[in-house]
């Protein structure tokens, strides 16, 4: 039967129209359901309203579930400029985490947290000296934080450094700072740098020692965990595993 080309090519013309109608709606309806979700999955920094009622014990359970987050691949979607603007003319962290200097232990990576979430000092060896007990009081009396975390990890270069007794420059008395952990280490095997399990023994000593040291040398600190305001809490973070073992 012999077709009309002027209506073969109107029919062509109308069957892509709506075709690219049809695909468009459902492009536009995926598209706005994908920046829905995103938009529901993006994280917030804490207002001060929602730190002044979380607990203690509260932001350690955060910082759990983040840090499984953080092992699994899933952590949560930022906007990290929306959280630079956000937290721009001001900040609520719900805590301080002392750590270790390591390239390979970021705690804003490892515990999934994003701008304004936490202060962080970091120093070899996670050490506490007069500047960080300031530090710390200046998070928790002044800024409203809740949670002083101490967190050493394996392999600590700091911790080796300690047991070999290095000596270098300023380095030789910060590794002296240390030596007390090493001593007050209760371990039957070789007490080497060589051996992991005794390193990972003398760094987890170390954050209970410093933690010990924080309650010492800050009466502040002190009494704002004995009136039950703040926690003074230690962690250790495994490098093979990426796990954050939460000690107390």
């Amino acid at each position: 039967m012999e077709q009309n080309p002027g209506a073969c090519q109107s029919n062509i013309a109308l069957s892509r129209r709506r075709f690219l109608g049809t695909t468009g709606v459902a492009a536009a309806a995926g598209l706005f359901a994908f920046a829905q979700g995103r938009g529901l999955a993006l994280a917030q920094a804490l207002t001060k309203e929602e730190r002044d009622k979380i607990t203690p014990d509260e932001i350690i359970a955060r910082g759990k579930r983040g840090n499984e987050r953080f092992r699994s691949g899933k952590h949560k979607e930022r906007d990290f400029l929306r959280e630079q603007r956000n937290t721009a003319k001001g900040q609520h962290p719900a805590a301080i985490v002392l750590s270790c200097i390591d390239s390979r232990a970021p705690v804003e990576l490892i515990l999934d947290l994003g701008i304004g979430d936490t202060f962080t000092s970091r120093v070899a060896g996670n050490i506490a000296n007069e500047d960080i007990l300031g530090s710390m009081e200046y998070a928790c009396a002044v800024a409203g934080s809740k949670l002083v975390l101490v967190m050493g990890h394996t392999a600590c270069g700091a911790i080796k450094g300690a047991i070999d007794k290095v000596q270098l420059g300023n380095l030789t008395g910060l590794l002296e700072k240390i030596r007390p952990a090493i001593e007050a280490t209760q371990y039957d095997g070789a007490r080497v740098s060589t051996n992991a399990a005794f390193v990972t023994a003398v760094a987890r000593k170390n954050v209970e020692l410093t933690m010990a040291g924080i309650r010492a040398g800050s009466s502040v600190l002190k009494d704002l965990e004995d009136e039950g305001r703040i926690k003074i809490a230690g962690a250790m973070y495994h490098l093979d595993t990426a796990v954050v073992e939460f000690l107390s």
